[in-house]
């Protein structure tokens, strides 16, 4: 069969546009992905680098177990920490 010179037949005409189609589509969709990416990162909400203010002391007349499910009540919405939770409830089992 003789070599052809000159503009591609159709079956390469058709593999060239599907190489160029499909390479337009996986940049396109890498494009997006890293965009929704950083478009989430910066809508995600910051963490605070301060600790969280401890809770205000009790009044005199509460009851231990109403302040220990107060405080349980904190550190289940993650306003306190492990740390904080184990401090303040020493501090009230120990008064």
């Amino acid at each position: 069969m003789p070599q052809r010179f000159g503009r591609p037949g159709l079956l390469g005409t058709i593999a060239r546009t599907a190489v160029i189609s499909g390479t337009a589509t996986a940049v396109s969709n890498r494009v997006e992905q890293r965009d929704m990416r950083r478009r989430a990162a910066a809508q995600a909400p910051q963490m605070p680098t301060a600790p969280a203010p401890a809770p205000p002391p009790a009044p005199a007349g509460t009851d231990r177990v109403a302040q220990l499910t107060q405080l349980a009540d904190l550190k289940t919405q993650g306003l306190l920490t492990d740390e904080e939770f184990a401090t303040e409830k020493a501090r009230i089992l120990g008064s």
